[in-house]
């Protein structure tokens, strides 16, 4: 049986953040305009990272029962490495879930009930990515599910639970931290190409091939650095404090371009995940300032 500290280890908290910015961007957007309401926004953190643990557990149950992970470079995986039955996994991940739809209908009850449609979609599009007959996340679609649910659906839900409206800078704001997170993304598939290939799992970074993914990381991180200059025009220049977290996604992106694979990149998922966090922290730091 694993242990407390491995199942803490399987839900892989170092992918957290990218479920706590899209929540903290939205509410900065939200208190910029008056209308924050502090207690939807912790049930939307709620549901945020209930997902982010529900999808890395339903990853893990599906990726080792196929093999995937049978020789992954990277944090611990449960079933891949033997310390965890699968079916233990698999119930963890529907428990995430299906917390994450109790937190999820209180929100919709509140707010308005064709939200618990959003809700289920979601956790849909967290159980298919890698599981299911033909999961998408083995077609390449990874980083759009990424950057549809952790960037634009989380961000542009957690506004308009609180604003019953989304506005332009809603829109921005998802699109740069939805960037970051499929960075992410971007990132661990980077590293793991050598194996995905071996695996069968025809990833985006693996139908690109090394040089383009690289690109594409750096891209994103350049989309989000744009996005956060908009946000600023669009609002106030105090959301320009969401510049903290170009210090580290700048310091990812140089050891991505220099060429560093295996476990080098390890380093690039922390600095990417605390970079979002500091993009999304300032943005809603600096937003609460202004109001």
């Amino acid at each position: 049986m694993a242990t407390a500290a491995q199942w803490i280890e399987g839900a892989r908290p170092r992918t957290l953040p990218a479920a706590v910015a899209p929540v903290l961007a939205g509410t900065g957007i939200a208190a910029y305009s008056h209308v924050e309401v502090w207690w939807k926004a912790g049930l939307a953190l709620l549901v945020s990272l209930l997902l982010q643990v529900g999808v890395n557990y339903a990853n893990d149950y599906s990726d080792g029962i196929r093999g995937t992970d049978d020789d992954r470079v990277g944090p611990l995986r449960l079933v891949g490495s033997g310390v965890a039955q699968p079916d233990a996994v698999k119930a963890a991940a529907f428990t995430a879930f299906g917390a994450a739809g109790v937190a999820g209908l209180a929100l919709a009850a509140s707010t308005s009930w064709w939200l618990v449609a959003v809700g289920a979609v979601s956790i849909l599009a967290a159980w298919f990515y890698t599981g299911g007959k033909k999961p998408y996340g083995y077609l390449g679609l990874g980083e759009v599910m990424v950057f549809v649910f952790f960037g634009l659906v989380a961000v542009l839900g957690t506004v308009y639970v609180q604003a019953e409206e989304i506005n332009g800078s809603s829109w921005m704001a998802a699109i740069g931290i939805g960037a970051i997170a499929c960075a992410i993304l971007v990132a661990n598939n980077l590293r793991d190409i050598p194996t995905d290939t071996v695996a069968g799992k025809n990833t985006l970074a693996v139908k690109l091939g090394d040089d383009w993914t690289r690109g594409l990381y750096v891209a994103l991180i350049c989309v989000a650095i744009t996005m956060l200059a908009m946000v600023a025009d669009e609002t106030s220049a105090w959301a320009g404090l969401g510049a903290l977290g170009l210090v580290p996604l700048l310091r990812s992106s140089l050891v991505v371009a220099r060429g560093a694979s295996g476990r080098a990149l390890i380093p690039v998922l922390q600095l990417t995940g605390v970079g979002e966090l500091l993009y999304a922290a300032g943005i809603f730091a600096g937003l609460l300032i202004a109001r």
